[in-house]
């Protein structure tokens, strides 16, 4: 014999205590309860049991009504579906289960199914089963074709709005998100209810299907029970007709009205829920806001009651009462309206008022989309907009050392249907058309693509390109052509106008940020900088010049560096900026490299080179290139031709000059071809491997 005090295999021995704790446990009372239910279907169960069911079904019932009554908004109680399933379930088992003490007992009285289907029978029927059935066939049909029916539309309709508003719902969460209004928990919480509601509303207009279902299940149920009883009744118990019709119909009957008032009230909670969408508050609250608060409705009410109780032959106290209630409640409100707001006590304070400064912010990045790209915020096979965006900043952030400020997306209705305008300080910087459930293909080699589509410019480089149908995606790959989806169409162009516009981002604020984000380990450098040797806006300065020829200022302490060291002996920006990019050799000539390693350069001639220094005039910073336009034309002629034989060859070179010319080189250069580097010899580290690819 086993010794009792030995542990289970899971390490102790199982208790009384243990086994309630498990019950106890709500998934496993859920599985207890359904497997309950399943029970019910195939087990016999004794009179007394089934009286206990049906006052929990009851119970249940009035439960869930108040629920619905008193929750403030419907999403609060999205459970109602799965709760109207396990009640209908739970019902339809009852049913069952009172049939059979109905066909098994009847013979011995209308006790025979228990005392709460005979209190229902005999109370309902007021001694004639006529008036049963006629009672029943009222409640059932108001079920089914008044509240369940018109709470499956209100559903249906709720559901239908939800998916149609939820792309201007998911827009505006990630426009306040963009624009900092609320952080990223706030969001993923409003996006979790956005979900919830359009699943809820899909829910509850599946879910009245089963009340409908519970209904006509119900009205079978009865007929056989009246039918299957009588002939039980006459043929094997020899129970006279009349007896037996009489029995057999008072029981099925209370049995139909035990079931069809729980769906009833749950019905009726159904309808309570699916039409409070929208409204805020308990129902009693709404109803009252809504309905109690116009005193001239009172005021006609009052009246219109006052004239009914004067008609001949109708009752004058219900109307009379009803009219003088009304006409009270009329006056009480009107009264009430009419009273001044209350005043304020004086004090030194002043009032509490919207600042001005708020209506003078403005977005540093915005992009309005017309109402045609609207479905751009929603997931378009994982390509979302707002997706690409955050990798967009992270990405820029890596490249140039600095974050953009957030960008914020609005709908504009002035725009064209598939049209968006990107600002940057409330200026239109850029703009352009996509197609939705199309492709944009693009040539590689520039020329235009040759599949049917719409030819259109590509707004971030103004190449040929093609918006072609999704189902020519394999045959434009095919033929080597570029594919770019219409979301990152848009956010190549962002991109690009970004970089244009990253001197005029980087506020005074942002290089704050940037000095206080330093390590700890360098913070003795700012301190010893700012503001002993140069302001913080100097080095604003600085760092915006770098930016405007789309140098990375991400290694900060070198820059700070090259400021300490040039700042003693000049005040000039321009000069602190050349100081700075030869500090930053190494990592321009590393940038400009090409594929095989080395820094692709096309240089100057002497004579080139000796044209612009003579062409200096004036001293500091108020030196000047004055270079005749003959010359300068014969320049930039020179330029282009150099760099489009390099661009064909597959070269993307650097223009090399002298340190002393670089800076007057450079703002020649970027009129025209602003996204070429200029680099003076100083700043090409010793180390690196040069590659001459033309001179001009």
């Amino acid at each position: 014999m086993a010794d009792a005090s030995i542990p289970s295999r899971y390490g102790q021995t199982p208790n009384a205590r243990d086994v309630w704790g498990w019950i106890a446990r709500g998934e496993v009372a859920l599985a207890l309860g359904v497997v309950g239910i399943v029970v019910l279907l195939i087990i016999p169960i004794p009179a007394f049991m089934l009286d206990m069911l049906l006052a929990i079904s009851i119970t249940s019932a009035v439960l869930i009504l108040m629920t619905s009554l008193l929750i403030k908004k419907p999403l609060e109680f999205t459970g109602f579906p799965m709760v109207l399933l396990v009640t209908t379930l739970f019902r339809l088992a009852l049913n069952i289960a009172s049939t059979r003490l109905i066909l098994g007992h009847g013979h011995e009285g209308v006790h025979g199914a228990g005392h709460i289907i005979e209190a229902f029978g005999k109370l309902m029927m007021g001694g004639s089963y006529v008036i049963g059935v006629i009672v029943f066939a009222i409640l059932v049909i108001v079920n089914f074709v008044v509240i369940t029916k018109g709470s499956g539309r209100i559903a249906e309709v709720a559901a239908r709005f939800a998916l149609d508003s939820m792309p201007g719902k998911q827009m505006a969460i990630d426009a306040d998100l963009s624009a900092g209004l609320i952080d990223e928990s706030a969001a993923k919480q409003r996006r979790k209810d956005l979900e919830q509601e359009s699943t809820f509303f899909g829910a509850m207009d599946g879910a009245s299907k089963f009340v409908r279902g519970d209904a006509v299940a119900g009205l079978i149920i009865v007929a056989i029970n009246i039918i299957g009883g009588i002939l039980i009744g006459v043929l094997q118990h020899h129970v006279p007709v009349a007896t037996a019709a009489s029995t057999y119909t008072i029981m099925t009957i209370g049995d139909g009205l035990v079931s069809q008032i729980p769906a009833l009230v749950i019905s009726i909670a159904a309808g309570f829920l699916v039409s409070k969408s929208g409204v805020e508050g308990s129902a009693d609250k709404a109803l009252v806001s809504q309905l109690a608060m116009n005193p001239v409705a009172l005021g006609v009410v009052a009246a219109a009651t006052g004239v009914l109780a004067l008609v001949p032959g109708m009752p004058i106290i219900p109307f009379a009462a009803i009219s003088i209630g009304a006409g009270a409640l009329s006056w009480r409100r009107s009264q009430k309206s009419m009273e001044p707001p209350p005043v304020a006590i004086a004090s030194n304070e002043p009032a509490a008022e919207e600042p001005i400064a708020q209506t003078l912010a403005i977005d540093e990045i915005k992009i309005e989309l017309g109402y045609g790209l609207l479905g751009l915020i929603n997931d378009l096979e994982g390509r979302r907009l707002t997706d690409q965006i955050k990798a967009l900043r992270r990405t820029l952030a890596g490249d140039f050392g600095f974050v953009m400020p957030s960008v914020r997306i609005l709908d504009n209705m002035r725009l064209p249907s598939q049209g968006y305008a990107i600002r940057i300080k409330e200026m239109e910087a850029g703009s352009g058309e996509v197609r939705l459930g199309h492709m944009m293909a693009m040539d590689p080699r520039g020329g235009q693509v040759e599949l049917p589509g719409e030819h259109v410019k590509e707004p971030a480089f103004g190449l040929p390109a093609t918006w072609v149908d999704e189902s020519l995606r394999e045959e434009a790959t095919f033929r080597g052509y570029t594919i770019v989806d219409p979301a990152t169409v848009l956010t190549t162009h962002l991109t690009e106008i970004l970089k244009e516009n990253m001197p005029d981002l980087l506020s005074y604020s942002e290089v704050q940020k940037l000095l206080k984000d330093l390590p700890a380990e360098q913070k003795k450098l700012v301190e010893d900088l700012v503001p002993s040797v140069v302001t913080a806006t100097t080095i604003q300065r600085v760092l915006q010049a770098l930016l405007r020829e789309r140098v990375s200022i991400r290694d900060l302490p070198a820059i700070l560096e090259g400021i300490g060291e040039a700042a003693p002996h000049t005040t000039s920006v321009s000069l602190l900026v050349e100081q700075v990019r030869a500090r930053l050799a190494r990592q321009l000539s590393f940038a400009y490299r090409g594929d095989d390693g080395a820094l692709p350069i096309v240089t100057l001639t002497p004579e080139w080179e000796n044209a612009f220094a003579d062409s200096l005039v004036g001293t500091g910073d108020d030196k000047q290139l004055a270079l005749a336009p003959s010359k300068l034309q014969d320049f930039v002629r020179g330029v282009r031709e150099v760099f489009e034989r390099a661009a064909l060859a597959g070269d993307s070179p650097v223009l090399l000059t002298s340190p002393n010319i670089r800076p007057y080189v450079r703002s020649i250069i970027e009129r025209f071809r602003g996204q070429t580097p200029v680099l003076s010899q100083n700043e090409v580290h010793p180390r690196a491997k040069l590659k001459t690819v033309g001179t001009i």
